[in-house]
């Protein structure tokens, strides 16, 4: 080594031993850092130790040390829960992939997680570790605590296989086996769950979980004697929830030992599952009070089974049928066993509901389906069943029980078979009545011919004959009519039938309508001597025989007839009194004629014949030549009658009487105010031909020359040929020769449209028109008639014109027509024509104020009869329902239904039954709708709207059954209302709504 050699070495060796101690003394720093970081972390001073180890990392020279500081520096992370505590611990392993403490870091951080509870986070650790380098003990503690993971994360198959590896384990053995006993509870495995809990049932800290699982196995393997020792023994030491499952699980034992009296505590003590029951729960507290025959908490058990279709709920309503049955609840019943019949889950439960739901059906008529139907369905579907026979005698008779003929003629037109041939004529003679109430005359006519042809019950063909009579009468058929009343009189069993007290009033009625007016007060006079006839048809009786006494001349006879009618006081009083003084004229007693007007005008001055008797009156003055009481009296009609058809008469009258008495400036006055005020009429007519007299004979034709020309109806040349234009084809109107009449007419009309004869010409045209049909070509004729001054052949025209623009749905024209007709009417009939419908019209026009203005003159009218009173008072309920008044409209329907038939009588009996729910009277509501199922079962629409009732009536009487069960029979057979329908499907969601806070079975 040369000397430089040895200089340079010397050197480097000095300057390499002092930079080794320095790395020595900084090395032993950092080694002092580390330990006394260790020590914080050991202290679980994470945060602190961290900083610790951070700092140590930075200055550490040895890759061993960084390491170790980068371990514990992610492991405090982990433990303070750092944001980035995960990253750290990755960037470890991956920056150190050799360091022992690799998998070390990933069973602590799994360990800590699993300590605090957190196994998702644990078990993300856990998978990190590689199971074949741990030790023994590291092993047993790993793979418990990762088995306990996956049992945590409901994974079994997971857990199972790493809870066997340690079963025989001295420190984790019989957490295991507990845990694998529980799992094999979960899984229903009892055997082997009763296994591992048998291994661990000695240990004191197993006790109190395991009995209740064991009461709850032993209950699942049908050991119940067993169950319900270990559950009341478990009950004291269990928590609430405990406590609630271990009392069904006592319950049910005892249920299914039959002791259902020592169940129902135990059943009654569960609060169900998070508070809610299913609907199993439901039935077995619910058979438990039915095998106590305590049907009342039966059925509130069973009822709040909603939507079941299964075996247990078809258990339940058969079960709720029979309660209700025993409650004498038979709607209900009836319900219960319908939805008992629809499931096949118990052939023999299915038969025996159906055999009640049909039974029911016939007793209380049924608002889903045709009762014969039901009745027949069940023949059908079992053959055999021991009551076969009573159900065939109940088919045949539901076609008339049932109510609803409409459905059981459809059914018997389809099996006409020979038992069946008496039911059939009785369906179509109560189908007949059913139309007869609706007004669809020419379909109850055929309904009453084909039962009168059947003659299967010779008192039905007697009273289909009588009906028929009357429908031919009701359509002016009356000669049929006759015929019909005739062969209903003859019949063998007429005398039997209701009909029979009032054939003869019948008869009369149809010789009155043909002008036989002898053979009608016969029949009339016989009606009353049969003394059977109610006090309305009596008194109708004898004026009628009056009248037709007076037709024929007996005045006496009439006079006797009309006092009767006079003595019983009746609305018609007035009429016999005018007519009894009118007959004492034709028997030319004069001054007991005008006696009697006299009085008749006394007693009763509001009398719609007042105007008749001042001008009889008048007239009868005039006969006995007392001119200064006629003019006087022919005044008084013209001041309190200004538009009575007798005022033009009287002021012609007045004028004759001045003409006769030479008074003639007098008479002028009057003749022209006659021809002025009524033009066109005949009274106009005669006026201006007496005043051409009076003009004449004073010499003064010029006068009247220009007179006559202001007058548009009267023509000074061409007279004799309009007159013979004229009375040609008015000759053929009065021989009925419609054709002819027509042309003759129209001939008349055309070449003399402001004709003397124009106004009588127009009409006889109009009426021809009518006769034949043409009712279009009727309407300008008759609009000339009452385009004119009030005539004789006002009130007609517009009865008629008013008929024609009702037919064919004219409304405006109709009711323009209608109100003239109300304030012109002298007939009484015309005026309550036009104020019902009136009433109809204003009602479909939504005026609901006029429309029961209107409704409300028709009951004013005493004589207005039951079919029109009955449209008033709906009406007014219709619009106070409208326009909300419900009190109104709640006593316009009781009303109603006092004397309203048919759909009307349907409606009113609805909505006694909507008032009653209302006012919370469901038990009434739901008499008023089973009524209705019964008795109008015809009209599906208010049989509907009244299930949807009853539906909430049964929820309001806390009924979830019968409300949820009636509300989906609504949906799915009443497609046909949408409207109750939509209001059925709103219903049943509230109540699925509400039902299903406690009832974990119903699904919306």
């Amino acid at each position: 080594m040369n000397k430089f050699s040895w200089i340079y070495f010397f050197s480097f060796f000095i300057m390499t031993t002092a930079v080794f101690a320095q790395k020595s003394a900084i090395y032993t720093h950092d080694l002092k850092e580390f330990d006394k970081a260790v020590s914080l972390f050991k202290g679980q001073q994470y945060a602190s130790a961290q900083l610790i180890f951070n700092k140590v990392k930075q200055t550490a020279t040895t890759e061993e040390l960084k390491s170790d500081c980068a371990y514990y520096v992610a492991n405090c992370a982990i433990r303070i829960d750092q944001a980035n505590a995960d990253e750290l611990m990755e960037q470890f392993v991956t920056d150190y992939p050799t360091s022992v403490k690799q998998n070390q870091a990933y069973i602590e951080v799994a360990q800590y997680h699993f300590k605090q509870g957190n196994y998702p986070q644990a078990m993300q650790w856990f998978d990190k570790v590689d199971e074949g380098s741990l030790s023994r003990n590291d092993q047993e503690k790993f793979n418990f605590q990762k088995g306990y993971s996956f049992y945590n994360a409901k994974n079994k198959k997971e857990a199972t296989t790493y809870l066997n590896k340690v079963v025989n384990s001295a420190e984790y053995g019989s957490q295991a086996k507990y845990y694998l006993g529980f799992m094999a509870y979960e899984g229903d495995d009892y055997k082997q769950a009763t296994k591992y809990f048998d291994e661990v049932s000695g240990e004191e800290k197993y006790k109190e979980k395991l009995s209740y699982y064991q009461a709850d196995m032993n209950f699942k393997l049908g050991n119940f004697e067993k169950a319900i020792d270990l559950g009341q023994k478990a009950m004291a030491k269990s928590n609430p929830l405990e406590k609630s499952e271990l009392n069904k699980i006592i319950g049910e034992s005892y249920f299914n030992l039959k002791k259902y009296d020592t169940a129902i505590p135990f059943l009654v003590a569960y609060k169900g599952k998070k508070g809610r029951w299913n609907n199993t729960d439901y039935y077995q507290l619910g058979y438990a009070y039915y095998k106590q025959k305590d049907f009342e908490n039966a059925i509130s058990q069973f009822n709040k089974i909603v939507g079941g279709k299964d075996f247990v709920a078809q258990n339940a309503y058969y079960h709720l049928g029979e309660s209700y049955l025993n409650s004498n609840k038979k709607q209900e019943a009836l319900n219960a066993f319908k939805n008992a019949s629809e499931m096949d889950f118990d052939l023999a439960i299915q038969e025996d509901a159906s055999l009640n739901y049909a039974k029911l059906s016939y007793e209380l008529g049924n608002s889903y389906q045709s009762v014969p139907a039901i009745l027949q369905s069940f023949l059908n579907k079992y053959p055999n069943n021991v009551n076969r026979s009573e159900i065939e005698k109940l088919v045949i008779d539901s076609y008339i029980s049932s109510k609803n003929y409409k459905e059981a003629l459809v059914l018997l037109e389809k099996n006409k078979s020979a038992e069946n041939k008496l039911a059939y004529q009785k369906v179509l003679f109560y189908r007949g009545l059913e139309l007869y109430t609706d007004t669809k005359y020419a379909d109850a006519l055929k309904m009453f011919t084909k039962a009168s042809i059947e003659q299967k019950d010779p008192v039905f063909t007697s009273r289909a004959l009588f009906w028929k009579g009357e429908i031919e009468y009701v359509m002016d058929d009356f000669r049929e009519a006759l015929l019909s009343f005739k062969q209903f009189a003859g019949s063998s069993q007429a005398s039997k039938t209701p009909e029979y007290k009032n054939y003869n009033y019948n008869i009369a009625y149809s010789y009155f309508k043909l002008k036989d007016y002898d053979q009608a007060g016969n029949y009339f006079q016989s009606q009353i001597e049969k003394g059977t006839a109610d006090k309305k048809r009596l008194n109708d009786s004898f004026l009628r025989l009056a009248d037709c006494r007076f037709v024929t001349s007996k005045y006496s006879q009439a006079i006797d007839a009309y006092n009767k009618v006079i003595e019983s006081k009746s609305l018609d009083a007035d009429y016999a009194y005018f007519q009894k003084a009118i007959s004492y004229g034709f028997m030319s007693k004069t001054d007991k004629k005008i006696e009697e007007l006299n009085t008749f005008i006394q007693s009763f001055p509001k009398s719609e014949y007042k105007d008749d008797a001042l001008f009889e009156l008048a007239n009868t003055y005039v006969a006995g030549n007392k001119n200064d009481l006629a003019i006087k009296t022919y005044e008084r009609l013209n001041v309190e009658f200004k538009k009575s058809l007798f005022t033009s008469r009287a002021v012609l009258r007045q004028g004759l009487i001045y003409y006769n008495t030479d008074k003639s400036e007098q008479a002028l006055l009057k003749f022209k105010k006659v021809a002025a005020d009524y033009p066109r009429t005949p009274e106009a007519l005669e006026a201006v031909a007496t005043a051409r007299l009076i003009y004449v004979d004073g010499g003064r034709v010029d006068e009247y020359a220009s007179w006559v020309r202001t007058l548009d109806f009267v023509a000074v040349t061409d007279v004799e040929l309009e007159n013979d234009t004229y009375e040609a084809a008015e000759k053929q109107f009065q021989q009925n020769n419609t054709k002819q009449a027509i042309a003759g007419l129209n001939s008349y009309v055309s070449q003399f449209p402001r004709g003397i004869h124009s106004l009588k010409a127009n009409y006889y045209l109009a009426q021809s028109y009518f006769s034949e049909g043409s009712e279009n070509k009727s309407i300008p004729h008759y609009e000339f008639v009452i385009g004119q001054s009030r005539s004789e052949f006002t009130e007609q025209s517009l009865s008629r014109l008013s008929q024609i623009f009702l037919k064919s749905k004219q409304t405006d024209k109709a009711t323009t027509v209608l109100l003239r007709l109300e304030n012109e009417a002298d007939v009484a009939e015309n005026k309550t024509y036009a104020q019902s419908n009136l009433m109809k019209l204003y009602y479909e026009n939504k005026d609901y104020q006029n429309s029961v203005l209107y409704a409300e003159k028709v009951l004013a009218n005493p004589k207005t009869d039951d079919k029109v009173q009955s449209d008033a008072q709906i009406i007014i309920a219709r619009a106070a329902i409208e326009t909300g008044d419900e009190a109104k409209a709640k006593l316009a329907y009781a009303k109603v239904m006092t004397i309203a038939k048919g759909e009307l009588a349907a409606e009113a009996l609805y909505y006694d039954a909507y008032f009653k729910n209302k006012e919370n009277k469901y038990e009434l509501s739901n008499t008023a709708v089973q009524k209705l199922a019964k008795n109008y079962s015809s009209y599906k629409y208010f049989g509907a709207k009244g299930l949807v009732l009853m539906a909430k009536n049964f929820y309001g009487l806390k009924d979830s059954f019968q409300a949820t069960y009636i509300l989906e029979n609504v949906i799915k057979n009443f497609t046909d209302y949408p409207e109750v329908v939509s209001d059925a499907k709103t219903t049943l969601d509230k109540i699925k709504t509400e039902e299903s806070k406690t009832n974990s079975s119903i699904t919306k």
